[in-house]
């Protein structure tokens, strides 16, 4: 019997997009640190769903619980999809998300309307107490703004404009977020493989 999903993060904004999508499933969701796991993996993999995948693999969990792992990022197609997998340690691991958005926007200058388009995206893996791995993509297509808006979100959000909306997806409240973004879409079309099994 399957009571439990470990979420492979230590983001805290995450674990709560995670907790608010997938509570219907009437599950515990915890992080590593509150099942009293630690992971280090690298993310050599080439492609969201390798990183992914790696990531459920390297955590060791008993046969009551689902472990799930992310792996995101931000793609902006006029700088040929990067930062793309390397989000996290664009410009360096240590390198703040105000200083990676100031660079994007540094490198966009003189682009205009759809040559600044971008997405989010988003690939979840679960890796099953039977040892097989379920994947979910989300994405989200926007534009990258001027200038950082937004006090919300994390990462990339204050830079991240999305059209139909004329907000960043930092503007936007919690609700608004999960319902249109990229890992909010994955979990959610995750939810619904998982509830087909459970």
């Amino acid at each position: 019997m399957t009571d439990r999903i470990i979420f492979a993060t230590e983001n805290q904004g995450k674990l709560r997009e995670a907790r608010a999508i997938l509570a219907d499933l009437g599950l515990e969701v915890l992080s590593l640190k509150e099942a009293g796991l630690t992971t280090d993996v690298a993310e050599t993999g080439e492609t969201f769903e390798a990183n992914a995948i790696l990531k459920v693999k390297a955590v060791a969990a008993d046969e009551h619980t689902i472990v799930m792992a992310d792996d995101s990022g931000l793609e902006v197609d006029a700088l040929g999809k990067e930062p793309g997998v390397y989000s996290a340690r664009y410009l360096g691991e240590n390198t703040s998300y105000r200083v990676k958005n100031q660079a994007i926007i540094d490198r966009l200058s003189g682009k205009t309307g759809s040559e600044r388009s971008a997405r989010f995206v988003c690939v979840i893996a679960a890796l099953l107490p039977d040892g097989q791995i379920l994947t979910a993509r989300g994405t989200i297509e926007g534009v990258i703004g001027y200038e950082e808006r937004g006090e919300g979100g994390f990462g990339y959000d204050p830079i991240f404009m999305v059209p139909e909306l004329g907000r960043s997806t930092a503007e936007l409240t919690a609700e608004e977020k999960n319902a249109i973004s990229h890992r909010g879409r994955a979990l959610t079309e995750m939810k619904e493989k998982l509830r087909g099994i459970l």
